[in-house]
């Protein structure tokens, strides 16, 4: 198993280890097209082939429309939709080659409803439970994108899906607002929760699902 990110993922490539498995650490930047495909062929040659990729590189911000920076744009999108297509991009050619192949790419309930947002009139942080603009856009072109592969790959026996957690006590989401009392799980997912979904979507169970999008977010969506 491979853990690719912007700083060094040693310590996951380490309890990989632990388990018995090969875990290899390496940097990436996924928003440049020539850091990615260094990536993929190391993990080609140091791994033997590439299987399954799962595209979870993330970013937000908090921005109303109005306020949201040019360079803010760019980059969140750089990062989340340039990023999940790069890496496609360069997987897969391999797994079209061996006839088989899983990508999972981390959208978000953003992408479907237009943002996570958690507004009280009695709260002077009102906006504290929202994504912005170009998080919700972004992950709105993950799940486009991961339909698209979807119905282009899977005659080469490559499925393509996405996972879409709602709201999931992790760093990034600290400092969010969101209304979990009102959902039918009414609690904050966790990481675990979501890892579930995408080791399904990335195991042989999943071998007749493709182009799906699986909510992991406590029933948001249909509130």
């Amino acid at each position: 198993m491979a853990v690719a990110d912007l700083e060094p993922a040693g310590a996951t490539a380490a309890a990989v280890r632990a388990l018995g498995r090969r875990g290899l650490a390496l940097r990436v930047d996924v928003a440049g097209k020539a850091s990615v495909g260094r990536t993929v062929a190391a993990v080609q040659t140091r791994l033997g082939r590439l299987d399954i990729l799962v595209n979870n590189a993330g970013i937000t911000h908090r921005d109303r429309l109005e306020d949201t920076s040019e360079r803010t744009w760019d980059r969140v999108v750089a990062v989340i939709l340039k990023g999940a297509f790069l890496c496609c991009q360069a997987a897969l050619p391999g797994m079209r080659a061996r006839g088989y192949g899983k990508i999972v790419n981390v959208a978000s309930i953003s992408g479907i409803i237009g943002g996570a947002v958690s507004r009280r009139s009695d709260r002077p942080q009102a906006t504290r439970g929202r994504t912005g603009p170009a998080y919700a856009a972004a992950k709105g072109g993950v799940i486009a994108l991961t339909r698209w592969v979807a119905k282009d790959a899977g005659a080469d026996g490559v499925y393509v899906n996405a996972v879409a957690p709602g709201p999931v006590r992790t760093a990034m989401t600290r400092g969010f607002a969101y209304p979990v009392d009102r959902l039918p799980i009414a609690r904050l997912g966790t990481p675990e929760d979501v890892a579930e979904a995408v080791v399904f979507l990335a195991s042989p169970a999943s071998n007749y699902v493709t182009g799906q999008v699986l909510c992991v977010d406590g029933g948001w969506v249909m509130t």
